[in-house]
């Protein structure tokens, strides 16, 4: 699985978990989500994304990288 990939099941992941923990623990989780969708937001504009970078350094490759037949580094 590309990082791209990786980043979309991610963040779906995190707003369906935040949405559970808004209902059934404390209403202020509802942040979380906030969090994620703010970051999704200035990621697109920026391609500045900190879990990217952590998924970059567990060895996960990029699309690109994928494509190119790059080897992990």
């Amino acid at each position: 699985m590309s990082i791209e990939r990786s980043i979309f099941a991610f963040a779906g992941f995190m707003v369906l978990l935040s949405l559970v923990l808004t209902a059934l623990v404390n209403h202020n989780f509802i942040w979380l989500t906030v969090f994620v969708g703010a970051n999704l937001f200035q990621s697109a504009f920026t391609g500045f994304c900190p879990a990217a970078m952590i998924m970059k350094k567990f060895g996960m490759k990029s699309e690109a990288e994928i494509a190119l037949g790059k080897p992990n580094a």
